[in-house]
């Protein structure tokens, strides 16, 4: 026991700052929120974010009397609300910048919400990929697959929640340690996550077709657009999630902040590459797009008739 403990003090700074919770030893993306700078940004923001968010839910709500379910506006439409949260604690923050507990919810909230986005990504691709590729697409190991990465997913979010609550409530050097390795392995996985539909696109353009059934399409407009929607919104939140995970590897002492640390590149890098999305689906009908028949489950069900 008195070996253990020794061991802890031994890890713990000598000069104890106030807390917990207790500051962060790096700069933050972003920087500390100001009223004047962060509020009518985020203002800003939280209000495109409000519009999209609604506007997504008015076209689930349309579509659903219409007996045209996509799940994946309602799911836009959380992100939104997600996104609106994490601008609401920051602006919160702004007005009260000693607060840790504003600052902790609102590197939490900004961090969480962008993986709804990139399991939409996913799902859509799988489509492709079953309507291009019906019999890799329609296989047990697709399926499973996709189950399991979207398990895995939720898995490391909890993961990287866990240690950027749980390190600023401990001083122990060690575990700080550890809990910095979670959230760069988190980060670099989330990059892998956002860059799968990309690949999946030019995977499906360059392989050939196998197997007895024939390609399908679903949703109006032409496959090749659908596979440049994906594509481009991919390449979006696969940037941002690069940035934000560079920046990780790339930490700096909390009073020496670098240009990536900087307010432009904590906004661009993250809600504007998510808004341009999220209004890009919208204006594009990615709910006319990606509809598929209810039920489908086997090769030619995506071309039922009158679906």
């Amino acid at each position: 026991m008195s070996s253990g403990t020794g061991q802890t003090a031994a890890a713990t700074p000598p000069n104890k700052p106030p807390g917990p919770p207790y500051p962060p030893s790096t700069a933050p993306l972003g920087g500390v929120p100001t009223s004047a700078i962060d509020i009518p940004i985020s203002a800003t923001l939280l209000a495109l974010f409000a519009l999209g968010g609604a506007s997504h839910l008015f076209v689930f709500v349309r579509n659903k009397r219409r007996n045209h379910k996509f799940i994946f506006s309602v799911l836009l439409f959380g992100f939104c609300v997600t996104r609106i949260a994490a601008l609401s604690v920051r602006i919160g923050w702004a007005r009260d910048r000693t607060n840790d507990e504003l600052a902790l919810a609102a590197t939490v909230l900004t961090s969480a919400g962008v993986l709804i986005l990139f399991i939409v990504n996913i799902i859509l691709a799988v489509r492709v990929v079953r309507a291009t590729h019906p019999l890799a697409g329609w296989s047990r190991a697709v399926k499973v697959g996709m189950g399991a990465l979207i398990a895995t997913v939720v898995a490391v979010l909890v993961m990287v929640v866990f240690s950027s609550v749980h390190q600023l409530f401990t001083l122990n050097l060690g575990i700080r340690r550890r809990e910095r390795d979670v959230m760069l392995f988190a980060g670099v996985y989330m990059v892998v996550v956002a860059v799968l539909p990309l690949v999946a696109m030019a995977l499906v353009r360059l392989l050939p077709r196998k197997g007895p059934y024939p390609a399908e399409n679903f949703g109006t407009g032409g496959m090749g657009a659908k596979m440049a929607l994906l594509a481009f919104t991919s390449a979006l939140l696969t940037l941002g999630a690069a940035f934000r995970t560079a920046v990780n590897f790339e930490a700096k002492p909390v009073n020496d902040p670098q240009w990536y640390h900087s307010r432009p590149a904590f906004y661009c890098f993250n809600f504007v590459i998510e808004i341009v999305v999220v209004y890009t689906y919208l204006l594009v009908r990615f709910d006319q797009r990606f509809h598929v028949p209810d039920g489908s489950s086997k090769p030619g069900d995506y071309s039922k008739v009158g679906e």
